[in-house]
Formats: structure tokens, C-alpha cells, sequence
């Protein structure tokens, strides 16, 4: 079996003058989901390389046991540091793809055609979609049958109330809940930084930082089905 985890290449926070990247919790959990249960696991971003981490989510307070095994584990290190260009991925190539968040991918992925394309291709191809926390985002200019792919779907992804209660609101392109919404998506969510995961036949989203060990597990049975 085969994942590609996609990442951000972006690295500033609108602009604030702040670095932004990738959430280390959402790479790390859901790598080690996958790896743990055999899976070949392939990572890309759009401009190839050590995608940039957000050096919030490194904070103390913010530390996971996935995180700490990540920072044991040089193989994983080598292995992050050096992903492949997302125009040279394929969807014929793998089984599924998972998008780990944090704000980065609101500014590149989001807009970037070959994500847009690849999703569109996995999708078509009757593969599962799964994306976290603000990875969400990335499904607003994705079409499935002509229409917005979330449309209909029961989705969810970083909240409103999150977004406040890390004062970005006004900082992001957008707000993930807001957008899913206007999309025509059945958003749905739960308290905040809570584990919430949902899938809805190929789709699989998660919430935030916490649901994204919960999201990977969900596509590891959908695939194992």
C-alpha cells in the first residue's frame, strides 16, 4: 500500500512578517499511523526539499509522543528533509493522499494547480482524499463532476473559534469553516482542539491538530476495506 502526504512549501504568516510552515503533529502523527502499519509512504511539496515547520507547533506545550519519536528517528529526518516536487507526483502511483495542515498550504496549496489536479485525480480514480486541520483549505478550488468536491459532503476543519483563539482571523486568506461552508459542505465540528475526524465516502477530514493521528487511521481502514 501507498500514501503521498502532501506539504506546504510557504513559510510566512500572510504578511506579518512571522514564519508559518507545516504543523509537526500532523506530519508526524499520521506518518508514523501509516509506516507502523507497513504502508510505503511518499512525501512531495511544491517547491521539493525540507518543507518549512512552523516553529509554533514545535513549542514545548505543544509537544506529542509522535513529535518526540520523529525527533529520535533520522531516517524520518532524511526522509522529510528531502520530498519530492508535487508536479512530478502521480495519482496512478499510489493509493491515497493525506494533507497535514497548518496555516502554510492557506497560501500555497490552496492555489497551486498541481495539487488541484492531483486531488482532482485521486478523486476521479475512486481513491481516498484525506486533509487536517487548515489542509482543509485546500479542497476550495477542487471540482468533482463539476461542482465543488465538498458540496454535500460531511466535512470538517479548523474552526472559527479556533482561528480566534490563535488571533489569525484576520491574517488568513480565509477561514477553512466559513469556506467548507459556502462550498455547499455539511460542516461539522465539536469543542475546540478536540479529536474529530469524519468520513464521508472518500473524503476524510479532520479538525485540528489533535484529529490528525484519528484522520490517518480512518483512511488506513478505508483502505484495508
Amino acid at each position: 500500500m501507498k500514501i503521498l502526504m502532501v506539504l506546504t512549501s510557504h513559510d510566512q504568516l500572510g504578511d506579518t512578517g512571522k514564519p508559518t510552515g507545516f504543523w509537526l503533529e500532523e506530519f508526524a502523527a499520521p506518518y508514523y499511523v501509516f509506516r507502523d502499519a507497513g504502508v510505503d509512504v511518499t512525501l512531495v511539496s511544491p517547491k521539493g526539499g525540507q518543507p518549512p515547520i512552523d516553529p509554533k507547533s514545535d513549542e514545548p506545550g505543544n509537544q506529542t509522543e509522535a513529535m518526540e519519536r520523529f525527533k529520535q528517528d533520522p531516517a524520518a529526518q532524511a526522509v522529510l528533509a528531502h520530498t519530492g516536487k508535487l508536479a512530478d507526483a502521480s495519482a496512478d502511483d499510489y493509493d491515497a493522499v493525506f494533507y497535514p495542515g497548518g496555516h502554510g498550504p492557506m497560501w500555497d496549496l490552496v492555489n497551486d494547480t498541481n495539487s488541484i489536479a492531483l486531488i482532482e485525480a485521486f478523486y476521479n480514480a475512486g481513491k481516498p482524499v484525506a486533509a487536517v486541520c487548515h489542509a482543509p483549505g485546500v479542497l476550495s478550488k477542487v471540482t468533482y463532476q463539476g461542482q465543488p468536491i465538498v458540496r454535500g459532503k460531511r466535512v470538517t476543519g479548523f474552526t472559527n473559534s479556533e482561528e480566534e483563539a490563535v488571533q489569525l482571523t484576520d491574517v488568513v486568506p480565509f477561514l477553512v469553516e466559513d469556506e467548507l461552508k459556502r462550498l455547499g459542505g455539511n460542516f461539522e465540528k465539536v469543542e475546540d482542539w478536540a479529536d474529530f475526524s469524519i468520513v464521508d465516502g472518500r473524503l476524510i477530514t479532520g479538525q485540528n491538530p489533535a484529529s490528525s493521528a484519528s484522520a490517518a487511521q480512518k483512511l488506513l481502514k478505508l483502505l484495508q476495506a
